[in-house]
């Protein structure tokens, strides 16, 4: 069967505001702006010559750190690992002042590799939970308060509202929102993955469940946790970290042990 050049989905635009224009008439129910993030090779190429490699290892864990944001390049191939490498190597001649921003490269190619050698991993977990619950102890579905960013606690609702606003989250706010999900929730991984998913613009099966699987602790060998204390560390200034706030969260690693993981007996 033929199709008319009306079927065809125009690929050329005056410029973003016109493609932007085009989606919300295709796609009436869209809500919110669109993502200040901007795709192509352009836009991808300026933001691979920003990155800054050496700042990006004693500062990559804070909120306003000197992440590279080039994940969503390199999701949907627009960059490759082995271009993001060599460009890292140029800022420096000594391939050590610069090898944690490459072994982070080097995670995102062992996440690709482990999902092409076990691809069941993917949405199975790969061990039990070292929680002192088994799977059957976590709910299936993701809470709604969670899905709208409503959950009370505001450090984690100001991350929610950046990963449905903007399509990305810096990686430490990840952890955060997969932790509160997944052990102060008790909701299974494999819930929260897909949540994920629906939202990141470079949202990848492999290193995305994955990382929810090293949280949870299914692909690792304990829970990741964090506090209150932890969130003001690395975020302090950029989202709400004020105890009054944040209850949930206010709390020491050992009391927060005991009240996510009453089973296990370190947290006793």
């Amino acid at each position: 069967m033929m199709r008319s050049a009306d079927d065809v989905l125009p690929t050329h635009f005056a410029d973003r505001d016109a493609l932007i224009a085009h989606v919300r008439a295709l796609c009436p129910w869209a809500e919110g702006e669109a993502s200040p993030i901007v795709g192509g090779a352009t836009a991808a190429q300026q933001r691979l010559q920003a990155i800054d490699p050496l700042r990006y290892a004693a500062t990559r864990n804070f909120g306003a750190g000197a992440v590279s944001r080039l994940s969503p390049y390199l999701r949907h191939g627009v960059l490759g690992l082995n271009a993001v490498r060599n460009a890292a190597l140029a800022h420096d001649a000594s391939p050590m002042r610069v090898i944690k921003f490459i072994q982070e490269l080097a995670w995102r190619d062992f996440w690709q590799r482990t999902y092409a050698a076990h691809p069941g991993w993917i949405w199975q977990d790969v061990e039990a939970y070292k929680t002192g619950f088994v799977a059957d102890d976590y709910a299936d579905t993701l809470p709604q308060d969670i899905a709208d960013g409503r959950t009370g606690v505001a450090c984690i609702d100001a991350f929610i509202a950046e990963l449905i606003g903007t399509g990305y989250l810096h990686n430490h706010a990840r952890m955060y929102v997969a932790a509160y999900t997944v052990h102060a929730r008790r909701v299974k991984w494999q819930a929260g993955a897909r949540w994920f998913l629906h939202h990141l613009l470079d949202g990848d099966p492999a290193s995305n469940n994955l990382s929810w699987q090293w949280v949870a602790s299914t692909f690792s060998h304990k829970p990741y946790t964090f506090n209150l204390d932890n969130v003001r560390k690395y975020f302090g200034g950029l989202v709400d970290t004020s105890p009054a706030a944040n209850v949930a969260l206010d709390a020491s690693y050992e009391a927060l042990a005991q009240r996510w993981f009453p089973n296990l007996e370190g947290a006793r």
